[in-house]
Formats: structure tokens, C-alpha cells, sequence
């Protein structure tokens, strides 16, 4: 797929009116959208506001799917909500759950789309990789959803929809009237499963600013952050719009190599860049930048490449971390994992250089919790032998 591609947008219509034959699905509405279409379909102006807020904290602080049980509401308004609209989430069609605890779903989509969902907990936090897009555009070498054509953007309603979906597994919905626990199992939330985020800009910002609102989920914008490839005219304006902490894929410490990790390195060049993340904490005033990095044997891990990443690092003034990401090989993967040792001889350098280096624990591997992984493995169950045995025949051609 050419890098060239416009940024393209399937921001959300909100119908003002009931759909034909259906209702109007409350979940990813922003309170602005929210308060429109309760105006709309009969709430009174001057009480929208009101009714906003109390149905906002029971759709997002309660977890409260029917209408009926809104107590705060009188009854009649509340058959008249229940008609006309309704609390709906992403179905979850396959739940795995890993010997450490990984809990993997696929959720099915409006258009009976699948999308991927990963629950990773440690012992500070537990955090959820969300989706953001059907697939992708970006062809990313080394990733498993880079082999997915990309079929549509995710809603904002699809998007926070996957949050949910994990706390109504995690049981972590507050009771209303009892005290408010505040530990959480699901802490952080990392844009960072299929699709590109910043290719889905509204759409994500508007999930994410539901998920921060403190008047329900209530996660701080220093718990979510948001993963790139490199989309760089889209990277000053997350930092205005959303504000969220930010990692970026990037995986190559010189062109050539970027170009057949990340293609969409041939339309944004490494120095360009790394100009956007140079001028990211200025405007959020968010903390240290990630910069991930999968390590591929002989492609990118040698000492120069950890060498030449500290350079960069350090001529562009960036305050950063260094995520060492141990390949997560999949069936036909082009690359192979470095070894322990090289890996560890490359965290040395970069933390000799004074930046932090963790190498990330590898999660899931028994239920093959890379991006992409599952939702591949699920279609292939779903072939007949004929298609398979066909689509083998053609690959040999």
C-alpha cells in the first residue's frame, strides 16, 4: 500500500432522528453530541444538561446498560429513553485468558467486523490495548495486523466500547451507594493493538476524552497513552486535542531500514520525525516520549543501531524511555527474535547512555497475544479445507 495515502476520517454521524428500525446507541456520544440528540428526541432544553450528566454517570462511573435501572430518573422518562435509544458494546466472540493472566478477546463490530482487545496485568497496573481500526494501512513488515487489509475506522463508540467490555469482564464496575474501591485492575489504556490511531484522529480523541472525564471512568491523560508509527502532521495536534502520554513505533535507527519496518517511513523520514517528538512535551507538558523498539535478529539490533538511537535521542533533545520489545514471532513472520544476550547487551548501551531501558516482558505467547494473532488464527478456523488447500495452491504459484 502506498504511504502516500490521504489521512482520512470516518468521523461518526450522530442521527438526530431514531434510525429505521433500530435505536440510537448512547455509548462514544462526547456530552456535547449526547445533550443534541437527547434534544432531539423530546428532552426539554432547559433539563438536557441535567439529564446529560445523569445518564453520563450511568452509562460511564456505574456501567448501567438498561435504562430502567437509572433510580435519578422518573419512570416515564425512562421508558421513553428505553424506546427510542440504547447502550449497546462490542460483542465478544472469543475470550483466551494466558497462564500469567493475559485476557485476550476478539469483539465483534457493527458490519460483523472483528477487532482484537488485550488485558495485560502486573502487579502496579493493568493495562488494556485497545484497537482503533479494522485492520491497517500501514503493512508494517514485522506485524501480524500489517497482513490484515484495512477495512474501516473504529467508531468512538467501538473504541470506548472496548474498555468497557474489559471492565464488565475485570468486575469492575462501582456499585452505586457503596464505597468506591479505588484500586483498579484495568489502569492504563494503550492505543497500541490494531490500526494506526492518528489515522482515526476524531474518532479516538473523542473516546478518549469520555474515558477521561471525571465523572466516569475518570482515567488521568498520564494513563493512556497513544502509539504511532509516525504520522507526523497529526502528532502536534494529540498533544493539543488529547494530551495523552505518547510512544512511538520506531523499530530502525536509519532510512533504509525504517522504510521496510515502517513503509510509512518513506513519506515522514526519521529526522522529521523526530522534529514532532521534540516538540511533543512542549505543548502537553506530558512526560518522557517511548520510543518502541522491536528487536529483530540482525536487522536491527547491533551495537551501532543502539549507538546511532541514543544520537538521535540526544540531537533532537528528547525526553525519553526506550521500550525493548522481544519480537513476538507468529507463523510465517519474515524475522526472528534476537537472543537474550543481544537484547541485553543492547538495553546496556542505551542505559549506560543515561536512558531508561526496560525490555518488555513477553505476555500471551500461549495465546498468541500479538496484534493480529488471534483474529487471524479465528478466520482460518472458519475456512473450509477447500478454501484453505486453495489458498496454499495459489501462494506456491
Amino acid at each position: 500500500m502506498s504511504t502516500s495515502a490521504p489521512i482520512t476520517q470516518d468521523v461518526m454521524t450522530i442521527p438526530r432522528k431514531l434510525p429505521e428500525g433500530g435505536k440510537i446507541n448512547l455509548v462514544g456520544l462526547t456530552r456535547d453530541q449526547l445533550r443534541e440528540v437527547l434534544i432531539a428526541n423530546g428532552t426539554k432544553e432547559k433539563q438536557a444538561k441535567m439529564r446529560v450528566g445523569q445518564i453520563w454517570q450511568w452509562i460511564y462511573q456505574w456501567g448501567v446498560r438498561d435504562f430502567h435501572e437509572m433510580t435519578n430518573l422518573a419512570k416515564a422518562y425512562r421508558a421513553e429513553l428505553d424506546k427510542k435509544f440504547e447502550i449497546a458494546l462490542p460483542e465478544v466472540v472469543t475470550r483466551q485468558v494466558s497462564e500469567d493472566g493475559t485476557r485476550k478477546y476478539l469483539v465483534r463490530i457493527a458490519g460483523g467486523h472483528e477487532v482484537e482487545v488485550v488485558y495485560i496485568p502486573e502487579e502496579d497496573r493493568g493495562t488494556l490495548c485497545i484497537s482503533s481500526q479494522v485492520g491497517c494501512t500501514l503493512t508494517c513488515s514485522f506485524c501480524h495486523t500489517g497482513t490484515q487489509k484495512l477495512v474501516r475506522n473504529l467508531t468512538a463508540g467501538e473504541i470506548i466500547g472496548q474498555l468497557m467490555v474489559a471492565r464488565d469482564d475485570l468486575g469492575e464496575w462501582p456499585v452505586p451507594g457503596e464505597p468506591k474501591d479505588e484500586t483498579r485492575l484495568l489502569s492504563n489504556i494503550v492505543l497500541m493493538g490494531m490500526g494506526e490511531p492518528l489515522y482515526n484522529f476524531d474518532n479516538v480523541r473523542d473516546a478518549m476524552k469520555i474515558a477521561m472525564d471525571p465523572e466516569g471512568i475518570s482515567l488521568s491523560r498520564r494513563r493512556i497513552t497513544l502509539s504511532t508509527s509516525g504520522v507526523v502532521p497529526e502528532i502536534a495536534r494529540t498533544a493539543e486535542e488529547i494530551g495523552c502520554l505518547l510512544a512511538i513505533s520506531f523499530h530502525a535507527t536509519t532510512d533504509d531500514v525504517r522504510d521496510v519496518l515502517v513503509p510509512i517511513n518513506k513519506r515522514w523520514k526519521i529526522d522529521e520525525l523526530l522534529q514532532a517528538l521534540s516538540d511533543y512535551p512542549k505543548v502537553s507538558n506530558s512526560e518522557r516520549i517511548t520510543f518502541e523498539y522491536v528487536m529483530l535478529d540482525g536487522v536491527n539490533d547491533s551495537d551501532e543501531d543502539a549507538h546511532r538511537l541514543i544520537d538521535h535521542i540526544k540531537r533532537y533533545n528528547i525526553p525519553a524511555k526506550i521500550n525493548l520489545i522481544p519480537f513476538n514471532e507468529w507463523p510465517g513472520a519474515p524475522y526472528k527474535r534476537s537472543s537474550n544476550n543481544r537484547i541485553r547487551a543492547f538495553a546496556n548501551i542505551i542505559y549506560q547512555a543515561g536512558y531508561a531501558s526496560p525490555i518488555r516482558k513477553t505476555r500471551g505467547e500461549d495465546i498468541m497475544a500479538a496484534c493480529g494473532q488471534l483474529k487471524s488464527a479465528t478466520e482460518r478456523a472458519r475456512k473450509s479445507r477447500k478454501q484453505i488447500e486453495a489458498e496454499a495452491g495459489m501462494s506456491q504459484v
